[in-house]
């Protein structure tokens, strides 16, 4: 994403059989359910376990739906109010998005775990497009945006097909970089996220993220079966119940909400449409599904259904119309969440229709503040402690996918260590880039965009470029039946 918090886009904790199973397949067939029953991803679960699992990928989440506008908003000049009415929307929007890519419908929707909600990659060209614009630059901003998701809707079969160049040396580093990139972020939280707050730092947000990521380790240990897999949702009970005598959860949020609110279509104004503005929404719809096509990737291997073209070509087409579909609602653009691939790799609760539900959830939230609210008293904190695992699980699932790599053999350790440092400077070095045109920002500011590129552009220098026909590539030589992909499955 950007240089400030990214709240997007990992592989899972069970090493993989062989190599080969890390190899994204070019068949466009789903893969087989395994034998004796429906594959994980298609189960049904009790009603109860549903919902709360599915809260709690709402739990995980929520701050990073609501950021975008809470920051879009005031820089265009909108009043608490209207900034309020397009956080809902945004809720709303996620919530639609997220039922497209589980459930899918016709060729959309990769029909995995996959959650969605307002990319962060575009909140900078978002505010230079529309600062101090007021309505009119809101109506800018979803003009862009409706232009530059159906140009990506129309790209989606043909950009899929750069499955191919996402062998495990290319995914394990950026599901590395996913992961390290969104530490900052949980970092921010337990420090309270507002830089400008007095509280800021204070050791009193920091002890209680260290306490909420010790009662999550603690329950993760503790707990069997169901209840280990909510142990973050129990975390973030537990942390914000502790919260409350010290004196950093806020409930003016109940307080202040309505008990209904629809996000009435266009309740800013028709639409307008700026070629500066859609030149830069473009790029910024390509930063997400590159960014998207590397979450389905990971996400795949967490759930076991490897993500073939047909996959990821239906979950690129959910995103982009999901983001076509949210300015009509007074929504941002839409891709995927990674901090929510993270929690599927830890709880190993593996079904769609628990992340649909989820996608429910976020719709009651966008039409009832009331109950949004709720889950807005969570302090950031809380959310950082529990955050740091989150995030943590997937730095540590693209090491795992990595191990599958063969770093030993030819360049690929080369790759790795290249792309991961380019991949860094945005994290390590946020003015690194400032004197580059803002357009650039865009790409630039995303480590996880610039890693994944240089990770591409070194797999195809090193291992397929100059390479003779019937010589395999490195990643392939430890494991023969890796060089028919289709067949490895």
């Amino acid at each position: 994403m950007a240089a400030t918090p990214r709240f997007r886009n990992a592989a899972d904790a069970a090493p993989p059989a062989s190599p080969s199973d890390a190899v994204p397949s070019s068949d466009t067939s789903p893969p087989a359910a395994p034998a004796g029953g429906k594959h994980p991803v298609d189960e049904t679960l009790p009603p109860l376990k549903m919902f709360t699992s599915g809260l709690q990928h709402v739990a995980a989440m929520y701050a990073g739906v609501v950021a975008p506008p809470m920051i879009v908003g005031p820089a265009v000049g909108l009043t608490a109010k209207e900034t309020a009415f397009l956080m809902g929307a945004s809720l709303f929007t996620a919530g639609i998005a997220t039922l497209l890519q589980t459930l899918g419908l016709w060729r959309i929707g990769a029909r995995l775990p996959f959650v969605n909600g307002v990319s962060f990659a575009g909140v900078t060209p978002m505010v230079a497009i529309g600062k101090d614009r007021g309505h009119d630059g809101i109506a800018v901003i979803f003009g862009a945006v409706i232009v530059a998701s159906l140009l990506g809707f129309l790209l989606a079969p043909y950009f899929c097909k750069l499955v191919r160049f996402f062998p495990p040396v290319v995914t394990g580093t950026v599901i590395t970089l996913i992961g390290v990139s969104l530490l900052p972020v949980s970092f921010n939280w337990a420090q309270g996220g507002n830089a400008a707050a007095a509280d800021y730092g204070s050791t009193t947000n920091i002890t209680m993220a260290a306490v909420t990521l010790v009662i999550v380790l603690a329950l993760r240990k503790l707990l069997r079966g169901f209840l280990q897999q909510i142990s973050i949702l129990l975390g973030l009970v537990v942390g914000t119940l502790i919260a409350i005598p010290v004196g950093i959860t806020d409930f003016g949020a109940i307080k202040d909400a309505g008990l209904f609110g629809f996000p009435s279509p266009f309740h800013f104004g028709a639409p307008q449409f700026e070629i500066a503005a859609i030149v830069s929404m473009s790029i910024v719809m390509l930063v997400c599904m590159t960014e998207s096509t590397a979450d389905m990737l990971a996400l795949g291997r967490i759930v076991d259904r490897p993500a073939d073209e047909r996959t990821i070509e239906g979950g690129l087409r959910a995103d982009t119309l999901g983001s076509a579909l949210s300015p009509l609602f007074n929504g941002f653009m839409c891709s995927a969440f990674a901090q929510n691939i993270g929690l599927v790799a830890m709880t190993k609760v593996r079904s769609r229709f628990v992340v649909a539900v989820s996608g429910g959830i976020l719709i009651v939230l966008g039409l009832v503040p009331v109950a949004a609210s709720v889950i807005a008293i969570v302090p950031l904190p809380v959310l950082g402690g529990a955050g740091i695992v989150l995030f943590g699980t997937v730095a540590a699932s693209g090491i795992q996918t990595l191990a599958a790599a063969a770093l030993e053999k030819g360049e690929n350790a080369l790759i790795v260590a290249a792309a991961v440092g380019v991949g860094l400077i945005p994290i390590a070095a946020p003015d690194f880039y400032h004197s580059f045109p803002k357009n650039l920002l865009v790409v630039l500011d995303s480590g996880i965009s610039t890693g994944c590129v240089v990770a591409i552009v070194l797999n195809l220098a090193f291992n397929h470029l100059g390479r003779k026909p019937d010589a395999p590539a490195p990643e392939r030589e430890q494991n023969p039946a890796a060089a028919d992909p289709v067949a490895a499955h």
